[in-house]
């Protein structure tokens, strides 16, 4: 990339860089341009333009040792000059553009085509429409003001098209927010450990400047990009930014070049921060994949694609520069991505982590039974509402064209057209109600809840579908230390001096030459940033940092009553001469220093088997060296190793080896150098079980999940602890392998592993000690890919390690440990334990079953709904000709009923009985058989009662019958009887749905839930305020009344009965709509006067006269119809008399009404009652 820096950028910012060439010795973009060379290069490059990384770092004003000052107004300016560690996160999607992701769905757009199409239809009156000859049942269809009412479906199949895309938008919406709230959370947790004012510190990674000392140590992802200034044995996985998967070795003199989204494998060091934020090798690969939202919409409005590099670089400078101040303040609450370099993993994938995520593609359980079932439901609507259409069309041409032999009439074509668009609708309809839209609505609001309850839980899930993944698990394959143990390391018993202690010793039986050595080897043989400082709180333990197996040993020297601090001041950092630190090859640690006579000390502490094996002397009572032979040290084992570990102690030998100081050894040799070892002592450390795992474990074991430890200590040990935790019961049949034989038994002669031989091995397998992370990896594919048993294997890991990475990966789910997990870790993982909390983990898989079992619920209740409408509208299609439920009340009971029983089936907290029931598994169907039998026992029930209402309804409750109701005709009450029944069925079937394994109590926790609650109680609301017809509401008329009943006209109190009886004084609708509007206008007028005239008594009056012929004028209204027009007229105060008189003279000669066909009179009359119902 070295060659794009350019000109432009310069010129660009000719007068920034000069200015702040004064204060630092170099520019932005020299650093830049220097951090974009590797290797060799960069070892010349420093060398001719600087001379040594120490100039450079005096260059930016920093000390290699003491590093920055930490001065506010010092960072303030290193943050404008070079620039925040923070990239702008890509912008999120528009509310808009969820919305029109949301319309591009299927059904939604054949519902809407269809309704436009209903609606053209609706206001276009073709030429033959009075044409007697055109069809059937034509005749009364467009009858007086039935024709108005075409419209309302059109229009309201559009409403409900918008109500289902804004809520699925707000959805998606605030999920994507959700997520972003995660991400910054997962972010802002992100701490880099710096050296400011000789401190060492740990700071938010967005905090870091350039200038900074960093300490860089195993298992970091690095946040910037530096130079290496001291360190030893840095090895580098840079494989996120080159693809190439071997790790690099460090060295000031060889490759300083540390790069931000590496990770760091092996050793310590500290580095130099040379370039951060969207200066760093990662911010440009990111700014130049455009997430860097700003920079993508300047480069539009320049328009100048050529020279799209030049700008992007020209703007990220201006923009560091001008704004980084008004974007630090903006983004400061917002610190929302400031980690993103290190998602680099994610962001510029490479072929090698494409290969490793390559599985997670694989759809979690629940989704792929889902998007299985969503098909079937969908292929079978299609089926049905095609043959609906299909019947409906040859029944309508063979009534017409064939029974009743009319001719196919040129005017009469827009006629017929309609007859099918409305078939279509219906069409339409079926498909609509078939096809569940409310299941991802359910299984997104069910995963966002859960994962938003889970953190409360210490759950910090990274991935939504793990939480249900969770739910299925059959194997969690855990760690040993931090996770069942609390992770708090004391030495318990030791054997120094040829003696076995069973307790701390006194220091003064510890001969004095042993005691130095020991605490020499212990202080100076460990991370320098390890340390035990005082306990927080009065009477609490010391506080532990850094390695924890480190602090113990530190802690026993200073219960031995020495002090390692000395020892480190008189020996700094700096001047360890050589480190072999640990790794999980080596199993030890080794640290080599320069003796005042020029000759070499080594220290050497590790695993007390591995150690032990390289050392040929000990050291005797009296602190001299004596033979250890072979045999010596098999009897050591037997009598004082196996005791420790059999405690459940993990056992580390402590050694010392001399080295000539001429020649220099080869210190690249390790097998040479790590032996001929002699042994000061081999301590038994424990690390006490956390007291709330046994019972998370037998909890898994209850619900049929199998839990395996899988450590790197001394199987003794491993046994020891897996008893005490209830992982093995002393007399089961089970296997506790180390990782040696485990790998003997897998593998065939040519030393490939054979999947015949794990599944031998799996099934009885419950502990793996002494196991390297290739290993773990290997025993987690073994487990998933065997077909040992008939349902695959759901396994979890848990890891903390950076080496624990690629079994993290493989596993369905990863779980990462919040505190003492490595960057690397975390980012493999699916959920981070913020606890590190074996236990955590059981709750993760009750959130998960409970998801699981939400979505059932939910499928219960909506399949039901599905069956009973389907059938209804197919049946009730090919029999009556019309589908009894209408487009839009199918609508209505899709969108309210489906979202919002999605929101209160989603929304069950868990029950500890979820834990009672083995796990699903992959292959078994989501809808089990009691689903089954309760679907189909519901629906039975609910058609049974439908179809008596359709058929035999208008006898039981004395109404018009609504069937065989022509084009267009208003809504009947003998339908919306049907309608409101149908309802009602639903809201208390989503009680029933409650439950779904055969529970006989379904009210059971009921008021656990309180959304849920208020979902019934509301959906109930809103269905009776929608159906009940106006008419029928007498209280409402009463508003705006006198309260004098002498003042009420008489006929108005018996409008019911006058508008029946001058029934023959119809009037069209059009011409009351006018009077009525003229009438608004008289009263405004009339209110104004009354105003002005000083408000008289008698204005008084005529206001409330007026008043109350109005709310008379909404009451006759309410029926479609017919309207009385000796109502509307009975109250002459509110005209004056020559207005009323011209009123009267406008009306046109009373038209006697045309016979009303098939029960019109009484459909009249039931479409006043449900008139204001049309939901």
């Amino acid at each position: 990339m070295g060659d794009m820096t350019n000109s432009d950028f310069y010129s660009k910012n000719q007068r920034n860089e000069s200015s702040h060439g004064g204060e630092f010795g170099c520019t932005m973009e020299e650093l830049r341009s220097l951090m974009e060379l590797r290797g060799t290069e960069a070892v010349v490059k420093i060398k001719e333009t600087y001379g040594d990384t120490d100039t450079i770092c005096r260059r930016l004003k920093t000390s290699p040792v003491e590093g920055l000052p930490g001065t506010a107004p010092d960072l303030e300016k290193r943050k404008q000059i070079f620039g925040q560690n923070f990239i702008p996160p890509k912008k999120p999607k528009t509310f808009l553009q969820l919305v029109w992701e949301a319309l591009q769905d299927v059904t939604l757009i054949i519902l809407e085509i269809a309704a436009i199409i209903s609606l053209g239809l609706s206001f276009y009156h073709p030429p033959g429409e009075n044409n007697e000859g055109c069809a059937t049942a034509q005749a009364g269809a467009e009858d007086e003001g039935e024709a108005e009412a075409g419209w309302i479906e059109g229009a309201a199949i559009l409403l409900s098209v918008i109500c289902v895309v804004l809520v699925t938008a707000f959805n998606d919406w605030s999920k994507e927010k959700q997520f972003r709230g995660l991400q910054s959370r997962i972010e802002q947790e992100q701490k880099f450990t710096v050296v400011r004012a000789g401190q060492v510190v740990q700071i938010p990674v967005a905090e870091i400047v350039v200038g900074d000392i960093a300490q860089v140590k195993y298992g970091d992802l690095l946040p910037a990009d530096g130079l290496f200034i001291q360190g030893n044995d840095l090895k580098i996985d840079e494989s996120s930014l080159t693809g190439e998967s071997d790790q690099v070795r460090k060295s000031v003199d060889k490759d300083p070049m540390l790069l931000s989204g590496t990770h760091v494998m092996e050793g310590s060091g500290r580095m130099v921060v040379t370039a951060v934020g969207v200066n760093s090798q990662t911010g440009i690969i990111f700014t130049l994949l455009g997430a860097g939202g700003e920079e993508e919409e300047k480069k539009d409005k320049k328009g100048k694609p050529n020279a799209l590099v030049d700008q992007k670089r020209s703007k990220m400078q201006d923009g560091n520069v001008d704004a980084s101040q008004s974007k630090a303040k903006q983004q400061d609450g917002a610190a929302a991505m400031e980690m993103q370099p290190l998602k680099s993993a994610e962001g510029g994938d490479t072929d090698d982590k494409k290969k490793a995520s390559m599985h997670k593609k694989e759809k979690s359980v629940l989704q792929g039974k889902l998007t299985k079932l969503a098909v079937q439901i969908g292929k079978a609507g299609l089926v049905m509402s095609a043959i609906t259409v299909i019947i409906l069309v040859l029944y309508f041409t063979v009534d017409t064209f064939v029974v009743n032999q009319k001719p196919w009439l040129p005017e009469c074509t827009p006629v017929y057209v309609q007859y099918f668009v409305k078939f279509f609708i219906i069409g339409v309809t079926v498909l609509v109600v078939a096809v569940p839209e409310g299941l991802p609505l359910a299984v997104t609001i069910s995963l966002a809840y859960s994962v938003k309850k889970m953190m409360k839980d210490n759950n910090l899930v990274r991935h939504l579908d793990a939480c249900e993944t969770m739910g299925n698990a059959t194997a969690i394959c855990s760690d040993k230390t931090g996770t069942l143990t609390t992770n708090r390391m004391t030495v318990v018993q030791v054997y120094v001096g040829d003696v076995h202690y069973k307790e701390v010793p006194d220091p003064s039986s510890i001969n004095a030459k042993t005691m130095e050595l020991l605490v020499n080897a212990i202080a100076i043989n460990s991370a320098y940033t390890t340390k035990i400082l005082p306990p927080e709180k009065e009477g609490a333990l010391p506080k532990q940092v850094g390695n924890k197996t480190e602090c113990g040993l530190l802690g026993f020297v200073l219960d031995l009553k020495q002090d390692y601090e000395s020892v480190r001041s008189q020996m700094p950092e700096e001047k360890l001469y050589k480190v072999y630190t640990f790794n999980s090859v080596r199993k030890s640690m080794s640290t080599v220093i320069k003796l005042p006579d020029e000759s070499f000390r080594m220290y050497s502490k590790g695993a007390s088997e591995i150690v032990l094996k390289k050392c040929c002397k000990i050291l005797n009572g009296a602190g001299e060296p004596r033979v250890f032979r072979p045999r010596d040290r098999d009897e050591m084992v037997k009598k004082v190793i196996e005791p420790m570990a059999c405690d459940g102690l993990r056992t580390i030998c402590v050694a010392y080896r001399d080295l000539p100081g001429s020649p220099e050894p080869d210190w690249d040799n390790e097998n040479d150098i790590l032996n001929d070892l002699t042994c000061i002592c081999v301590v038994g450390i424990e690390d006490p079980v956390r007291p709330e795992v046994p019972e998370a474990i037998r909890k898994c074991q209850r619900a049929g999940i199998t839990v395996r430890m899988v450590t790197g200590d001394n199987i003794n040990t491993a046994r020891a602890i897996a008893i005490k935790c209830g992982i093995i019961h002393p007399g089961e049949d089970f296997l506790c392998l180390e990782g040696k034989e485990f790998n003997r038994r897998i593998r065939n002669e040519k030393g490939e592993i054979e999947q015949e031989r794990i599944d031998k091995i799996w099934p009885k397998l419950r502990v793996l000690a002494r196991s390297s992370p290739t290993d773990k990896h290997t025993l987690v594919k073994g487990i998933i890919d065997s077909t040992h048993t008939e349902q695959r294997q759901v396994v979890a890991v848990t890891g903390d390690g950076t080496n624990d990475g690629p079994a993290l990966k493989k596993a369905d789910v990863g779980f990462a440990m919040g505190i003492a997990g490595t960057d690397v870790a975390k980012e493999a993982s699916d959920i981070i334990l913020t606890d590190d909390n074996f236990s955590s983990i059981v709750k993760a898989v009750m959130w998960g079953r409970n998801v699981y079992d939400s979505i059932s619920k939910f499928l219960q209740f909506q399949l039901t709904v599905n069956v009973v409408a389907v059938i209804v509208a197919f049946t009730g299609a090919c029999i009556t000709q019309d589908s009894p439920l209408k487009a839009v009340q199918m609508l209505w009971v899709n969108l309210i009923m489906d979202t919002f029983a999605s929101l209160a089936l989603a929304t069950e907290p868990p029950t500890e009985t979820l834990l009672l029931r083995k796990p699903y598994g992959r292959n078994k169907p989501l809808i089990s058989r009691t689903m089954m039998k309760n679907i189909l026992g519901h629906a039975v029930y609910q058609l049974t009662l439908i179809f008596t209402l359709l058929f035999v309804g208008e006898k039981m409750f004395q109404i018009d019958s609504g069937r065989n109701a022509p084009l267009h005709s208003p809504p009947s009450e003998h339908y919306t009887i049907i309608f409101n029944t149908f309802v009602m069925m639903q809201l208390f079937n989503e009680i029933n749905a409650r439950k779904i394994h055969g529970e006989r109590n379904v009210f059971d926790g009921i008021f656990r839930n309180p959304i849920f609650c208020t979902i019934v109680l509301g959906t109930f609301a809103i269905q009776v305020i929608a159906t009940i017809p106006t008419s029928r509401l007498k209280f409402l008329k009463e508003a705006g009344r006198l309260t004098q009943k002498e003042e009420i006209p008489e006929e108005e109190l018996n409008e019911d009965v006058e508008e029946i009886d001058h029934a023959e004084r119809e009037l069209r609708r059009g011409q009351i709509l006018w009077f009525r509007g003229l009438n608004r206008i008289q009263t405004q007028i009339e209110v104004v006067n009354t105003f002005k005239s000083g408000a008289s008594f008698q204005g008084a009056l005529r206001r409330q006269s007026s008043v109350t012929s109005q709310s008379q004028d909404v009451a006759n209204l309410s029926s479609p119809s017919r309207v009385s027009l000796s109502n509307a007229l009975s109250s002459p105060t509110s005209l004056p008399p020559a207005a009323a008189g011209r009123e009267c003279e406008s009306l046109p000669p009373r038209v006697p009404p045309p016979p009303a066909p098939g029960g019109q009179e009484g459909r009249g009359r039931g479409a006043r009652d449900s008139g204001g119902r049309r939901s």
